[in-house]
């Protein structure tokens, strides 16, 4: 029950983090696009990537299919990697938001098979033996 629970506060977190920045994206892109400059982002991705965050977060809540999950999650990870990496070397502080999505986003992952019907064949908890194995 616990794993449930860890799932759904880690998972909807994750998502109103995803889905918010992707509507602040939306709604501000002039602002957004200038401090992706900043970061050595090109700025036309600013409409791209909002509308992949709310898709991303969409995707994870819903989870129509856990191979489709299991590639959004994959996208999440790097996504949050480089923003981590981005915010540090600009010495901007934003790397905070970032660090904090990255590990709802790592507790999401490994609590999925917890939660959903369909078992992700690569969400296992890697301190708990697989019973399979031995």
């Amino acid at each position: 029950m616990k794993m449930k629970s860890a799932y759904w506060v880690a998972t909807t977190l994750l998502a109103i983090m995803y889905i918010g920045a992707g509507i602040f994206y939306l709604m501000n892109i002039n602002a957004v696009q200038q401090v992706w400059a900043q970061l050595g982002f090109p700025p036309y991705l600013v409409p791209i990537m909002a509308v992949v965050k709310i898709t991303a977060a969409v995707v994870i809540l819903w989870r129509p299919l856990a191979g489709l999950a299991d590639l959004v999650y994959a996208g999440m990870f790097f996504h949050l990697l480089l923003a981590v990496s981005a915010h540090v070397n600009a010495g901007d502080g934003g790397y905070v938001a970032a660090l904090i999505g990255f590990l709802l986003l790592i507790l999401s992952f490994y609590t999925q098979n917890a939660a959903r019907a369909k078992p992700s064949p690569y969400g296992r908890w890697p301190f708990r033996a697989d019973p399979g194995s031995a």
